[in-house]
C-alpha cells in the first residue's frame, strides 16, 4: 500500500497549495486588474501545485512511460477506443435522462430558448469540458495511481482504492469563501472544503454513485489494458451531465425527486441503480483484458 500513501500525500501535498498560494496568487490576479473569483484562483493553484508533484511521484515509482500512464498502444488504436468510448458514454446516458423525463424529475429552465444553434453550442462546450476533464483525471487516477498500486497489490485493490480517491475528489474545492478574502482565506475554504465529509450521510448518494463510476472505469481499464476507451466514456458522461445541468433544473416538488442528490441534481440512487446495469453492459462490450501487461514495468 506504499504507492496508495505516496498518491495520498501527494493529494495532500496539493491541497497545501491552496493554504500557502491561493492568496497571494489571489492579490497577483486583483493587481493585474483580472477579476477572477477566489476559489478559482485556488483551484487552478492546486491542480498546479499537483502537477508539479505528480511530475516526481510518477517518476519515483516508474508510472511515467506511456504504457504505465494508459497510453501504451498505437495512436489510431487508441482514438479509435477513445471515439467508440465517447459515443458509448453518451449513449448510456439515454435511458438515465429518459427516466428523469418520465418522473417529472427535471424542469426545463424558464429562460431555455431551445434552438439548432443553442443546442450545438452546448454540446461542443460539454464535449471540451468532458474531455479536459477525463484526460485529466484518468490519466492520474487510472493511469498512474492505479498502475501502481495494482503493481504492488493486484488490480482488484487498485480499482476500489482509486475508485474511492476519485468519489471524495468530487467533493474538493465546491465551498466558496463568504465575505472579504484575506491571507486566512486558502484554510477556510480548506475547512468549509471538508465539513462535508463530517455530516457523510449527506453525500452518501452521490458518494457511492461516484465510486460506482469510479469501479467501472476501473474495470474498462484493467480489461483494455489503456485508458482511452475510460477517457471516451468518461467524456461523453460528462458531455451530457453538462447539457442537461445548463438547459434544466432539479425539481423539488417531483414525486422521485430524492433519488437525484443535492450534490448536482443528477447523480444519486437512480444513476447508481443504472450503473448496476452499465457494468453488465461494459462486461460484454470490453470482454479481451490485457491490463496485467503494465505490471511488466516493476519499480
Amino acid at each position: 500500500m506504499r504507492s496508495f500513501a505516496i498518491f495520498l500525500g501527494l493529494i495532500a501535498f496539493g491541497l497545501l497549495g491552496i493554504a500557502v498560494f491561493a492568496y497571494p496568487a489571489w492579490e497577483l490576479s486583483q493587481a493585474l486588474g483580472l477579476d477572477f473569483k477566489f476559489h478559482r484562483v485556488a483551484s487552478r493553484i492546486a491542480m498546479l501545485t499537483l502537477l508539479v508533484g505528480f511530475v516526481f511521484v510518477a517518476r519515483r515509482l516508474k508510472v511515467a512511460d506511456k504504457a504505465s500512464l494508459g497510453y501504451g498502444v498505437p495512436r489510431r488504436q487508441f482514438l479509435k477506443s477513445l471515439g467508440g468510448g465517447l459515443l458509448l458514454g453518451a449513449v448510456t446516458m439515454l435511458p438515465v435522462l429518459a427516466t428523469m423525463v418520465l418522473l417529472n424529475m427535471r424542469d426545463l429552465r424558464p429562460e431555455f430558448a431551445p434552438t439548432a444553434l443553442h443546442w450545438v453550442t452546448l454540446a461542443l462546450s460539454g464535449l471540451a469540458t468532458g474531455l479536459v476533464v477525463a484526460l485529466i483525471e484518468e490519466t492520474f487516477l487510472r493511469g498512474a495511481m492505479m498502475t501502481a498500486i495494482a503493481r504492488e497489490s493486484g488490480f482488484p485493490k487498485a480499482i476500489l482504492l482509486t475508485s474511492l480517491v476519485y468519489a471524495a475528489t468530487h467533493f474538493i474545492g465546491r465551498f466558496r469563501v463568504a465575505g472579504e478574502v484575506n491571507a486566512g482565506s486558502g484554510l477556510d475554504m480548506l475547512a468549509g472544503t471538508f465539513a462535508s465529509f463530517a455530516h457523510f450521510g449527506g453525500i452518501l448518494d452521490a458518494f457511492l454513485c461516484l465510486a460506482g463510476v469510479g469501479v467501472l472505469l476501473g474495470l474498462v481499464r484493467a480489461r483494455t489494458g489503456n485508458i482511452a476507451a475510460c477517457i471516451g466514456l468518461h467524456a461523453g458522461w460528462v458531455m451530457v451531465i453538462s447539457v442537461v445541468r445548463e438547459t434544466s433544473m432539479r425539481n423539488p416538488t417531483g414525486p422521485a425527486t430524492w433519488l437525484l442528490s443535492d450534490y448536482d441534481g443528477f447523480i444519486g440512487w437512480m444513476v447508481l441503480g443504472w450503473i448496476v446495469v452499465l457494468a453488465l453492459v461494459l462486461a460484454r462490450i470490453y470482454k479481451t483484458g490485457t491490463g496485467p501487461l503494465v505490471l511488466s514495468n516493476q519499480p
